[in-house]
């Protein structure tokens, strides 16, 4: 999976640099490109082809329900950020999770701008280009660099977050960066794609974080709907410090 997720990237990069990359709006009014479903067919023939007997879930496939009869599921966002993709910025990746049993159990985020590699194996820990990560903790919101949308982040103003309502990086950096401790947290209201998550999530738990909606409650993945109610990450210690803020 880690090979296929780089070579979808450089596979991005080079459909970056190409002038009048075909493009239009999905039905549900979001962005896609001739570049999305490239790195999506790539993907698939790569994963599916090593593991034939893996269900499939992905952002730029129609979903089946056939998915759920498997125990085991690739979940994927060839692109996560297509606007930034489009518009030629650094805030694109692709993302890759392999769950089991309804758990990510494998996953990458690949930012091929800055030749970031984000991995973590569940159990063996996360990193970045190899370097470990390990995620520092604390209680406190005061100060705390939470990144989210704006409905979100309203409850913590008075808790003094550092909130950063910047819509720039897509849901799966954001969640490598908590990862990585270039942020403190990451929350959104609102029914979040399992593909925006899965690998990010791991990402996290590895780090030492934890991840869960905005009540509490852990995810889930491979059921009928392929979407999470909303997303709070941080390490352990403020992660309950949010939920708590954002249930008052």
């Amino acid at each position: 999976m880690f090979e296929a997720v780089r070579e979808a990237g450089e596979l991005g990069l080079l459909l970056a640099r190409k002038s009048g990359l075909r493009r239009w709006n999905k039905a549900d009014g979001s962005q896609v490109t001739e570049g999305d479903l490239a790195l999506n067919a790539l993907l698939e023939e790569r994963l599916r082809k090593a593991r034939p007997g893996y269900g499939w879930l992905s952002e730029e496939t129609p979903d089946a329900p056939q998915r759920m009869a498997h125990e085991r599921l690739w979940i994927i966002d060839p692109i996560d950020g297509t606007r930034a993709f489009i518009e030629g910025r650094k805030e694109w990746c692709v993302a890759a999770a392999l769950a089991e049993n309804g758990r990510p159990v494998i996953g990458a985020v690949y930012r091929p701008r800055l030749a970031e590699f984000y991995s973590a194996i569940a159990g063996e820990g996360a990193t970045l280009n190899g370097a470990p990560l390990a995620m520092a903790d604390s209680p406190s919101l005061e100060g705390a660099r939470i990144a989210g949308n704006r409905k979100a982040l309203a409850p913590l103003a008075p808790l003094g977050v550092a909130g950063d309502p910047s819509g720039a990086l897509p849901l799966q950096l954001r969640l490598a960066y908590v990862a990585a401790g270039r942020l403190d947290g990451a929350v959104s209201v609102g029914r979040r794609n399992d593909w925006d998550l899965a690998a990010g999530e791991l990402l996290v738990i590895e780090a030492g974080g934890a991840v869960s909606g905005t009540s509490g409650e852990g995810y889930i993945y491979n059921r009928p709907e392929p979407w999470q109610q909303g997303l709070v990450a941080a390490g352990a210690k403020r992660h309950a410090a949010l939920i708590n803020a954002l249930r008052t």
